[in-house]
């Protein structure tokens, strides 16, 4: 019995593993190839269209200008319908507040569910007026696309594209 359940607590974390290394890796700050700064608005970013090279390792500097909770997140489009039933567990779980994130419930139900951390090298959640960074390499030719996957952004066009690769 215990074989069974450390199977079931490691078999998806392997496969989360092995998905994200399959979209890149989390970059190193001395590695830096190029910055590229993100506006997020409600609902739609600047660019919408982002150029990037196989190996290249970027630094994207995020700023939230909307007036909601908005997310940054870099994937497949399969990873981000994937990641959507999460983000809508969060809105239920009551972490999302349309403009605030409770951290402190985040912490207390990423304890029970650890995908409720939302603690990714290819993510970044940001309330208004805030602003982030991820660093992160590119080191496959995959179709990727930058989304919020907060419920109905993706879906009203929340999207940029990566092109390039």
């Amino acid at each position: 019995m215990k074989k069974l359940i450390l199977l079931l607590i490691i078999v998806p974390n392997l496969v989360f593993a092995e998905s994200m290394k399959m979209i890149g890796e989390k970059g190193k700050s001395s590695e830096v190839d190029k910055t590229i700064e993100i506006k997020m608005y409600d609902n739609y970013f600047e660019p919408n269209q982002i150029n990037i090279s196989k190996n290249q390792t970027v630094k994207f500097i995020i700023t939230n200008y909307g007036e909601l909770v908005h997310e940054f997140n870099i994937a497949t489009k399969m990873m981000h319908l994937k990641h959507q039933k999460e983000m809508a567990k969060m809105v239920d779980y009551q972490i999302l507040l349309g403009d605030k994130i409770d951290k402190v419930k985040m912490k207390e139900v990423a304890k029970k569910d650890h995908s409720m951390a939302h603690s990714h090298a290819n993510s970044l959640l940001l309330e208004p007026n805030k602003s982030g960074e991820i660093i992160w390499k590119f080191t496959n030719s995959i179709k990727l696309e930058a989304a919020c996957n907060i419920p109905g952004h993706y879906e009203s066009g929340m999207v940029s594209k990566f092109v390039g690769l």
